[in-house]
């Protein structure tokens, strides 16, 4: 969707449940104002150990507690927590990487497992279904847009697929949106040319080290390429969170 923004846009990278990173980032943001927009580019859920109150956070107390416009994005995280709910993917929601077991502990109230550890019994099979979601949980990431345009960038979680044809395709041309969710592409990151994208999902530490223009010698930063700045900078799995001031390209950190 397009949106006719004249103020500042904060985008927000992956939190993955780190709701203690989510307050110390914001708490570094400049005074908001009405004609701000803050955008979270996806992944609130799983690994770290407050997936539900980052999801709460963000749903409810945020939009109470900001004078900004609040635009979360769907992740994949998201994304394939309702194919769980729908259809089920034990491949997603048992291998302890994922973080699922934390997730569905914080939605519980429980402490968060340790590395590596299994699911109970009975926890089993709460993952294999997503029942432990709230109802209103489910029909929120349901609800959760693709991707987000203003004059300032394209935002995303993943990146753009390419097209065939030649380039890569903007979000609104993507017939299987997924794609944009899921889409992992080196030669997005190297050869992408056109309107500025952020997103997330694929690590900073990942993506080619020799193409950030953001302090390149530390590659668990922020990622600025061409035309391309990746945020996701490992929060809820060891690293820290970061947001991103637009036009201005100020970079904030929760470390």
């Amino acid at each position: 969707m397009l949106a006719p923004m004249p103020g500042r846009t904060f985008a927000i990278g992956d939190i993955h449940g780190d709701l203690d990173a989510l307050f110390k980032l914001l708490s570094c943001f400049p005074p908001i104002e009405a004609t701000d927009t803050m955008i979270f580019v996806g992944d609130y859920i799983d690994r770290g150990p407050k997936s539900a109150g980052v999801v709460d956070y963000l749903r409810h107390r945020l939009p109470r507690e900001t004078a900004a416009r609040v635009i979360t994005l769907r992740g994949n995280h998201e994304d394939a927590w309702l194919r769980v709910v729908k259809q089920g993917w034990p491949e997603f929601v048992m291998p302890p990487g994922n973080g699922c077991l934390a997730a569905l502990r914080s939605f519980r109230g429980l402490a968060l497992p340790e590395d590596g550890e299994i699911p109970r019994p009975e926890e089993r099979q709460a993952l294999i279904k997503g029942e432990f979601f709230p109802a209103d949980v489910i029909e929120w990431m349901e609800a959760l847009p693709i991707f987000y345009e203003d004059k300032h960038a394209i935002y995303v979680h993943a990146g753009l697929p390419r097209n065939p044809k030649g380039g890569f395709f903007h979000p609104s041309e993507v017939e299987e949106p997924g794609k944009l969710l899921w889409c992992r592409d080196e030669q997005f990151f190297r050869h992408y040319r056109g309107k500025l994208v952020v997103f997330g999902h694929t690590a900073t530490e990942y993506l080619p080290p020799e193409l950030s223009t953001y302090t390149p010698d530390d590659p668990t930063d922020i990622w600025g390429g061409p035309c391309t700045i990746g945020l996701d900078t490992g929060a809820g799995k060891g690293g820290f969170l970061t947001g991103l001031e637009l036009p201005a390209l100020r970079v904030y950190e929760s470390r």
